[in-house]
């Protein structure tokens, strides 16, 4: 099953297959048992993760430069089947990043927060049937002020603390 449309994906694409998947199915399985659509299901779309960060004292800031492949409008990523071809840095965000770096991913994030031993938040597309509810509960980038990487000059310049970082 292809996920993600090989152009621009948008939000309302991404669970339209839901009803084939089990209920609550992160409630029953481990984050290392789940398919790889189940796992890709799991994000919701925020585009937090695809903000440029910086290591400081050992610490991991945000900033609120974007990809430039980032869609700010719909918060996913323009080329994502091709990411890791196009940005060097790109990060996976797959089991071993989720478990050994954390602190790469916002706190919101469904993959830490499952890691974690909690729930998945209210606003949730798996738990509102909605993939627009992360934008509705203001937990996406939508609307934020933003600035493309090409735009960058000195990242400390735009580092952020967002309360949703």
């Amino acid at each position: 099953m292809r996920f993600w449309p090989e152009k621009n994906p948008l939000p309302k694409n991404r669970y339209q297959n839901i009803a084939s998947f089990e209920p609550e199915f992160w409630k029953k399985k481990a984050l290392s048992d789940l398919s790889p659509e189940e796992w890709e299901l799991l994000c919701d779309g925020c585009g937090k993760c695809c903000l440029n960060k910086l290591e400081r004292r050992g610490k991991i800031c945000f900033t609120n430069a974007r990809c430039r492949f980032l869609d700010p409008e719909s918060c996913l990523c323009r080329i994502y089947e091709h990411r890791f071809e196009k940005v060097f840095d790109c990060r996976d965000i797959n089991l071993k990043t989720v478990l050994t770096e954390p602190e790469l991913l916002p706190c919101t994030c469904a993959y830490r927060l499952l890691a974690q031993g909690k729930d998945l938040p209210s606003w949730h597309p798996l738990i509102t049937g909605r993939a627009d509810s992360v934008h509705q509960a203001g937990m996406s980038l939508k609307g934020r002020p933003l600035i493309s990487e090409t735009e960058v000059k000195n990242y400390e310049d735009y580092i952020i603390d967002w309360p949703d970082l």
